[in-house]
């Protein structure tokens, strides 16, 4: 590219000198248009170096936001791989109410009167409308899946301390694994919610710090069953933030709701205090909400974009895709470590302020 640029640099540089050289003013007139009619030839030429040093966007440009969007979005089928051309896909059911209740895969919504729009979604395609959409999609499946897989380890873990006397062998296995995961909840939760009210609520901490985990490590997997972005899904972390803080309001006791509408505060407060105690309970789970989702979102797209990098250098030969396809991969890697750190991370952020919460909430004085 850059010897394509010199060249063509070159050549409107010798189109630029040429009529600006010396003129000889005793030529005969008619050989004068000899040069105007050779000097558009260089121009003429010059437009054919950029032509092929140039790919046409149509044939290489990717769709990076497209790609993005179709990995963190969800979806109506779960595309898998491609093979020969053709797209692998696992086709889910749609199910849709609307004049009765229609069951269809994407392949044949038309021919039951319905279309995506821009966003994604099942509309009518008569009138536009947005059914009471039931469906099977991308994110429910691995939602699903995920549930069942968490409920399969908890219970093959449990089993183990069924069978053995925990104070006279270590665990092996998968309960060597979930001990230690498990038992620093619990020790999580007795510090932040009291000795007397932690074993009430360290159950529900503990299969939301596990829910979590496992599903934020799931979607770093870039391959079957994994890759569904469940945890950076918005409704998805409004749904956790929203069982945590109807633990948190239903389990309040008298102190923590006079706290909240009757604070020992100055006289001129009272008004005002509530007003701001109350607003801070609603931004609890907003701010569990908005923590999860855009952190574990953002991890994604940039892995994403990492390896789009590599895509987009394609066209610029053989020298800029090469070392910006080492250079891509190695950030790859980096972010994947870094990605598996966030997960843990997140995972136990969530699950501390929830209990801190709880704590605040079972107040006796």
């Amino acid at each position: 590219m850059i010897l394509s640029l010199i060249i063509s640099l070159l050549l409107l540089a010798g189109d630029s000198l040429g009529p600006a050289g010396p003129r000889n003013d005793n030529v005969i007139p008619s050989e004068a248009p000899v040069i105007p009619s050779e000097a558009p030839v260089i121009p003429s030429e010059a437009p054919v170096i950029p032509s092929e040093a140039s790919v046409s966007p149509d044939e290489s440009d990717i769709d990076v936001s497209g790609i993005i969007f179709e990995h963190i979005g969800d979806e109506y089928e779960w595309h898998i791989t491609q093979w020969k051309g053709k797209d692998i896909a696992i086709p889910l059911p749609c199910i849709v109410i609307e004049d009765g209740v229609k069951v269809f895969t994407l392949h044949h919504a038309a021919e039951n009167g319905y279309v995506l729009n821009e966003n994604g979604k099942l509309v009518n395609a008569e009138t536009g409308n947005r059914p009471l959409d039931l469906s099977i999609t991308k994110n429910v499946l691995a939602l699903i899946f995920s549930t069942s897989l968490l409920l399969i380890i908890v219970l093959y873990t449990a089993r183990w301390y069924r069978r053995h006397d925990a104070l006279k062998e270590a665990p092996t296995g998968l309960a060597a694994c979930m001990e230690p995961l498990i038992m620093m909840v619990h020790d999580m939760a007795r510090e932040n919610i009291g000795e007397e009210d932690y074993r009430r609520f360290s159950p529900y901490l503990c299969m939301a710090f596990l829910w979590i985990l496992l599903n934020n490590f799931l979607g770093i997997m870039p391959f079957f069953p994994g890759g569904a972005n469940l945890t950076g899904n918005i409704a998805i972390t409004l749904v956790l933030a929203l069982f945590t803080f109807f633990t948190v309001n239903i389990n309040g006791t008298k102190h923590y709701y006079k706290e909240i509408f009757a604070p020992e505060v100055p006289v001129f407060l009272k008004p005002i205090m509530p007003v701001i105690e109350v607003f801070s309970a609603l931004m609890k789970p907003v701010s569990l909400t908005i923590r999860l989702f855009a952190n574990m979102l953002a991890g994604h797209i940039m892995i994403l974009s990492m390896v789009c990098i590599i895509f987009i250098m394609a066209k610029y030969g053989p020298l800029m895709s090469g070392g910006m396809t080492v250079v891509s991969v190695l950030f790859g890697v980096f972010l994947d470590a870094l990605e598996c750190l966030v997960a843990f991370i997140q995972a136990y952020v969530f699950t501390m302020l929830s209990s801190i919460y709880i704590g605040l909430a079972r107040q006796k004085h």
